[in-house]
């Protein structure tokens, strides 16, 4: 034990762990804060199809070979969460079909081309890497450090500044919209959001496993608390807790970091869906 925590302490010490908890606890943090809304929307689709859509976007970037990734995977995730938005309402193409469409294609698209122009002989890795995130929050430069703080404070501060309008748009988007509330328009707001949180936590837990940061704290929030303020505390706190531990144990253990934190994510939702039986 005391040779863990010896390793623990000596890995606290390099930048690289430090610029990952940082950018980690914030990922963690927007995930938990717009996560509540998608399970209580049904939108939990959207963020999925949306990760599969980030994975086509890193491969065209790689392809590319930009040295900064993520502005291109950013804008391109943000306007598949438009088109998403849109062509869910068409009555030609409902939006869970939407979802598949998009979703199934750009994964099959960006495996393609990852394929056809390879950038490395480890084809099998860099895929890996990208799915399940890897040690790719481990490698994170400065500038990418610095724009997923900005990005991370800037969608918590939307939250804060329209979370009455997000609260009446989540609850009841009829009587949002009768009291003459921009329902279309908080919808589009909340699916751009979720677009740069999708593209922000690719780097922590992969495109496949971003699902599991937004969907596991507000769950397990869920299993114990009924008000919308008190669930979305929860899931924030529960979700940041989870984030770290998870890097840490990943640290220490040599065990895939995004793995790692969903792993301890249903350990989480386990013990809260016992405490929620033990309260009724």
């Amino acid at each position: 034990m005391s040779a863990l925590w010896e390793k623990l302490i000596a890995s606290l010490e390099f930048p690289f762990v430090q610029y990952a908890l940082i950018v980690g606890t914030l990922v963690a943090l927007c995930s938990s804060l717009f996560g509540v809304t998608l399970v209580l929307k049904r939108f939990s689709f959207i963020g999925d199809g949306l990760s599969h859509v980030a994975f086509g976007a890193m491969a065209i970037a790689t392809v590319l070979k930009l040295t900064n990734e993520m502005p291109l995977v950013l804008l391109l995730t943000v306007l598949c969460a438009v088109l998403l938005l849109r062509t869910g309402q068409n009555a030609k193409i409902r939006g869970d079909a939407a979802v598949a469409m998009i979703s199934v294609g750009a994964l099959a698209l960006g495996y393609l081309l990852m394929n056809i122009f390879p950038t490395s002989g480890n084809l099998s890795g860099d895929v890996c890497s990208t799915l399940f995130g890897a040690f790719s929050i481990l490698t994170l430069s400065p500038t990418e450090v610095w724009l997923s703080v900005g990005l991370s404070l800037l969608v918590v501060g939307l939250f804060v500044f329209f979370y009455h309008k997000i609260f009446a748009v989540t609850f009841d988007e009829s009587f949002a919209r009768a009291t003459g509330v921009n329902a279309a328009g908080y919808n589009l707001l909340i699916a751009v959001i979720i677009a740069v949180i999708i593209v922000l936590a690719m780097n922590l837990v992969g495109s496949l496993l971003i699902s599991a940061l937004v969907i596991f704290p507000a769950l397990s929030a869920m299993r114990v608390y009924k008000s919308f303020l008190s669930v979305t505390v929860c899931a924030a706190i529960v979700s940041v807790v989870c984030a770290v531990l998870g890097m840490l144990v990943a640290i220490v253990a040599d065990t895939p970091v995004g793995s790692t934190i969903v792993a301890v994510d249903i350990v989480a939702f386990l013990i809260f869906a016992l405490a929620g039986k033990l309260k009724r």
